[in-house]
């Protein structure tokens, strides 16, 4: 895309993810209705401009003068949020034009979703008056915009997170939520999103192209029911996995599913085996679930593009920090190859090192390591690591450390002292380090580990059957990336 073209793209947006003012419709002077709680949390994401509600009885809500219209507030509106019966639409469009705001945003629902006749037809008017008055509409059905930077929440109840590289674009206003939910408690820091629901003038392809040019966002992950304009998907698709990695979870796969996805948000599915074939040949990520939605995006935040070679081709897998690792190493070579991945043998002077420190333990001869004849030493474990990242087949360490099973034999400190060694490992070295902290007794002690490695940008998996799926999509993504020349 042309660099003036670019420009163009990203003014166009400026007024939906970069508001200079917001005015919220549907407010009341009980903060927990939806419309106030809104109100409430774009201020508590620190929304610096102009911020007016609205509601045609008046009043003060949290300090501010609720305005009867949009007609009456005195200063700009550029971005408005609509929380009011859709029989009221109409009127807010005459509104909207009337005051030239620039964007306006319903979380009203009931237009072509909806079972009667009357819902499609006001949806036809609604974009006739939205073209006639000059603003753009976002929705309908949806939580609209979020914006880290710009101040504006994921939806009445949406939290200010640590500011990041990643955004997502979402059909479902649900789905945006729990993939924040999963992404911030994992350490997945978002710069903006967008829940477009019916996206009856604004449509996924129009918001992913935007992000594709976006020098805010770095990785895009999408949840698409449908689309209006298939050929215009395929061709953006194909654009945004070319710019940055692009993860892709096509729901509706089934005819059960895509009869709810109508539902849902009026949308049109083409069958599993095109969209497939779409996002594959486009070099985007498809995943089917929210689980490897948020492990591709996390995956693609912590670990750097390979430098030179393909990092990740190969891989060497260390277990059996507490208990016996023979078990783990079969089914981490399982997982690994279920997935595709490569776990060479180490070389000689790996193995040879390794005995010296170790001894003669069957699986530590080979990869996966086992590692449990170290008792848990954390010095020996460090010394075990760093002989096999610098084996020259290893291009990714990925490491299994039952927390619950270690806790039943070791204290607490000696699993923190063993996450600093992998974190000082990290730092020291290029070759990227991932692990997996299984879930299950001791969960808090757990959480706070992951939540150290996450800080120091370690990725953790709660299975080595997800770690390898992640591992391999960020592995196939960056060879093709790479195969092409970029």
């Amino acid at each position: 895309m042309p660099k003036t073209s670019q420009q163009d793209l990203l003014q166009r947006f400026q007024p939906i993810f970069y508001p200079k003012s917001i005015a919220v419709v549907g407010v009341s002077q009980n903060t927990l209705k939806v419309g106030s709680a809104w109100f409430k949390a774009i201020i508590n994401m620190g929304f610096t401009g102009p911020l007016y509600p609205v509601n045609p009885h008046g009043g003060e809500l949290l300090g501010y003068k609720i305005y009867p219209s949009l007609r009456s507030i005195p200063g700009d509106v550029d971005y408005v949020v609509v929380s009011i019966p859709r029989d009221n639409v109409p009127a807010l469009l005459d509104d909207a034009a009337a005051k030239g705001v620039k964007a306006v945003h319903f979380f009203t629902a009931g237009f072509s979703e909806s079972s009667d006749a009357y819902g499609p037809e006001l949806e036809k008017k609604l974009v006739e008056k939205a073209r006639q008055g000059g603003f753009r509409v976002v929705g309908v059905n949806c939580l609209g915009a979020h914006s880290v930077e710009g101040g504006l929440p994921y939806g009445p109840a949406g939290e200010k997170g640590k500011l990041g590289s990643v955004s997502f674009i979402t059909q479902s206003g649900g789905i945006g939520e729990k993939l924040t939910e999963l992404g911030t408690a994992r350490g997945i820091h978002f710069n903006k999103g967008i829940s477009f629901g019916n996206g009856i003038d604004l449509d996924g392809p129009d918001y992913l192209e935007y992000l594709a040019v976006d020098p805010k966002t770095e990785i895009i992950g999408a949840y698409f029911e449908g689309t209006r304009n298939g050929d215009r998907l395929a061709r953006v698709i194909t654009e945004a996995a070319q710019a940055k990695p692009l993860v892709v979870w096509k729901a509706g796969r089934t005819d059960v599913g895509a009869a709810a996805a109508k539902s849902h948000t009026g949308s049109l599915a083409a069958s599993p085996a095109i969209w497939s074939a779409l996002i594959k040949q486009a070099g985007a990520i498809e995943v089917h679930n929210i689980e490897d939605l948020s492990d591709a995006l996390l995956i693609f935040q912590m670990l750097p593009r390979p430098r030179n070679k393909l990092q990740g081709n190969g891989i060497a897998v260390i277990g059996g920090m507490a208990d016996g690792g023979g078990g783990i190493s079969v089914s981490a070579s399982d997982a690994c190859a279920d997935a595709g991945l490569n776990i060479p043998q180490l070389t000689k002077e790996t193995r040879d090192k390794l005995t010296d420190i170790i001894g003669h333990v069957g699986s530590i001869l080979r990869n996966p390591v086992d590692v449990s004849q170290t008792g848990s030493n954390p010095t020996r474990i460090r010394q075990a690591a760093e002989i096999v990242l610098n084996d020259p087949n290893i291009d990714l360490l990925l490491v299994q450390q039952d927390i619950g099973v270690l806790l039943r034999y070791l204290p607490f400190e000696v699993a923190q002292t063993v996450n600093n060694i992998f974190i000082d490992l990290k730092n020291k070295q290029h070759k990227p380090l991932v692990l997996v902290l299984p879930p299950g007794t001791h969960e808090a002690e757990r959480v706070q580990l992951e939540q150290g490695l996450a800080q120091a940008s370690i990725p953790v998996f709660p299975s080595m059957e997800r770690a390898a799926k992640a591992i391999k999509s960020f592995t196939e993504y960056w060879q093709r990336r790479t195969s092409a020349g970029d």
